[in-house]
């Protein structure tokens, strides 16, 4: 059987997953009327409710005596790590791109990538269903994509297919609607090459991605570059600089097959697969036959660029609604997922109830949060910061900075530049996108954009699409003001009251409802004014002996903010801390008593002057 390996890439929310269901169904892998879930390939539950790829996944594909191993990337920019390393393992790639919306950052990112290590991409522009689509500009615009990023004639030449993933059909010209994906399928076996490898070589095979199995231990998936692997075989693992770091045997070979792993009694080169038996090896690690000396070509693992601190959660309500909450049990499950997640770093704190994690952005740390919270664990996180580092040569301090694209509508524009240049963020580009939106390209540091994205759907009425992606480091750029506005903080503890919170209106809107639990040093909600406000929630009203002339009013509060996780991280200060337990998100003070709260700011003062 011959076989194809290749990758499904695109910026976020394009149709990579459910163009994978579509493929799985038409290739006979299930019955006529086997129920299967919408998005499969999305088996994660936070995958599932924020509608996004987190994990690459692989799985394959029998098409008229070719097997097709497939893999689905994540789009997000915070994963674009994933996508990397994947493309090493494949001979190919679909490029999707939406009709309407057209080549996105991420899309920029991946296909740069691609384009660098010789692959050449198929572009499936999708969604051609959309009474919007602009299938042959895009298609333009895609061309001119490759051309910017230096494709080299043979990937100029690329095959341009359009297609309906939803309504599971392609077609090679946009006007005529398909009945399947049958043409996309035939594309994929002419124009992606069967994988060269050597058969008859030692075995070796690169490790791509990294898992955690409760039964089976390290899993490590990649593609075998050579030789043969059979179950009990010995091995060893290579570090990217030759350093032999274990010998294993290997327990376990698992095939994909649509969505299931079989167990192999034997794997040859070319095919991807996943080895259980090792301990230490890990992503970009050569797993190989003892004889090997040399550790194959590896891409290092992108640096992290934002850290946040996990920390007990020291609060009066600590213990009430999860069970996980000491040090130890915080300790293990981090190492935990830095062992399968390599994007992500821990490192513990000279306080032994802290840990600093590091990672590629604020969604991928936010699901780690989330993570957590479902399997009973109780946190206190602080506000991200960027990770800086010194330029050998200058000894200048350098930054993250992202390329940020913005698709708005004309009247909002104005707002946006301006709020993003008060950020230290420079417009690069701005250009018309049809129906009365424009495009506008930014580069601006990546600590300034921490926390903007609730405002700019404020600013642009929940119309605004904003994308960013990594660039690179540039010398730091100063200062950036932070939150304008003070906070509420309760200076007692106990239940919220009614009457209390009806009087705190006038001074801000409020994140908290009539009988809420609140302790001294938890925010309660925002001040108008710049600076915090010590408050009192649990005061009620005086009663008194003579009756009212008339009945006594009834208490009509506006809802309270709600504050999702994302948006709590975001919105604290370096004195604030987010509570974060299985039920609840509170943002609190740091330091609860009011006393030390003083203390430390005349601290801080002191040694910034």
């Amino acid at each position: 059987m011959s076989l194809r390996n290749i990758a499904i890439i695109a910026h976020v929310d394009h149709g990579k997953t459910t163009l994978v269901d579509v493929l799985l169904k038409q290739s006979g892998t299930f019955r006529e009327n086997q129920q299967t879930a919408e998005r499969m390939m999305d088996s994660n539950d936070i995958e599932r409710e924020r509608g996004i790829t987190i994990l690459a996944k692989c799985t394959s594909v029998d098409w008229k005596g070719t097997r097709v191993n497939i893999v689905d990337t994540p789009g997000h920019a915070d994963f674009g790590g994933e996508v990397e390393r994947i493309l090493t393992m494949v001979d190919g790639a679909l490029l999707l791109v939406d009709a309407s919306e057209g080549p996105m950052p991420q899309t920029k990112f991946v296909l740069g990538k691609a384009l660098a290590l010789g692959l050449r991409p198929i572009v499936v522009v999708n969604k051609v269903d959309k009474p919007e689509q602009r299938a042959y500009e895009v298609q333009d615009e895609v061309f001119d994509l490759f051309s910017a990023l230096g494709a080299d004639e043979h990937q100029l030449d690329f095959p341009t297919i359009f297609a309906s993933a939803k309504m599971g059909w392609a077609s090679e010209t946009p006007d005529e609607k398909g009945t399947d994906m049958a043409v996309l399928f035939e594309r994929i076996v002419a124009h992606v090459p069967e994988p060269t490898v050597q058969p008859d070589e030692p075995f070796s095979m690169l490790a791509t991605t990294v898992e955690a199995d409760p039964y089976l231990g390290r899993i490590l998936t990649g593609r075998i570059q050579s030789g043969r692997i059979k179950p009990n075989t010995s091995l060893k693992a290579l570090s990217r600089d030759g350093k032999e770091l274990e010998r294993a045997r290997v327990s376990k070979i698992l095939s994909f097959r649509g969505l299931e792993r079989t167990p192999l009694d034997e794997a040859s080169a070319g095919d991807i697969v996943a080895l259980a038996g090792f301990s230490e090896a890990t992503v970009a690690d050569t797993l190989c036959a003892p004889e090997v000396a040399a550790p194959l070509p590896a891409n290092p693992i992108d640096p992290s660029t934002i850290a946040v601190t996990f920390a007990v959660n020291d609060s009066p309500l600590s213990g009430r609604e999860g069970e996980k909450v000491t040090s130890r049990l915080i300790r293990d499950r981090l190492f935990r997922e830095a062992e399968g997640n390599v994007a992500i770093r821990v490192q513990e704190t000279e306080d032994k109830d802290a840990f600093e994690v590091a990672g590629r952005g604020e969604l991928q740390l936010a699901v780690l949060i989330e993570q957590m919270r479902r399997e009973g664990f109780e946190l206190s996180i602080s506000r991200p910061r960027v990770l800086l580092k010194t330029d050998p040569e200058t000894g200048q301090r350098q930054e993250p900075i992202d390329e940020v694209f913005v698709d708005v509508d004309e009247e909002f524009s104005g707002a946006v530049i301006e709020a993003i240049t008060i950020r230290k963020g420079e417009l690069l580009e701005m250009k018309p996108s049809g129906g009365g939106k424009q495009r506008l390209v930014f580069s601006a540091p990546a600590r300034g954009l921490i926390g903007y994205h609730g405002e700019f759907l404020t600013a642009t009425r929940g119309t605004g699409i904003m994308n960013r992606v990594f660039q690179g480091y540039a010398p730091y750029k100063g200062p950036i003001p932070g939150r304008r506005a003070g906070v509420m903080v309760s200076m007692e503890q106990g239940e919220a009251m009614a009457y209390a919170l009806q009087n705190l209106e006038d001074r801000g809107p409020l994140m908290v409802s009539p009988g809420d639990k609140v302790y001294s040093g938890m925010v309660l909600g925002e001040h108008n004014k710049g600076q915090d406000l010590e408050v009192n929630p649990l005061k009620s009203k005086q009663l008194t002996n003579f009756r009212a002339s008339g009945k006594d009013e009834n208490v009509d509060l506006t809802p309270p903010i709600r504050m999702t996780l994302e948006r709590a991280i975001a919105y604290i200060e370096d004195d604030e801390l987010v509570e974060v337990t299985p039920k609840s998100i509170r943002l609190r003070k740091r330091y609860l008593d009011p006393h030390e709260r003083k203390r430390m700011l005349k601290k801080s003062v002191q040694q910034s002057a």
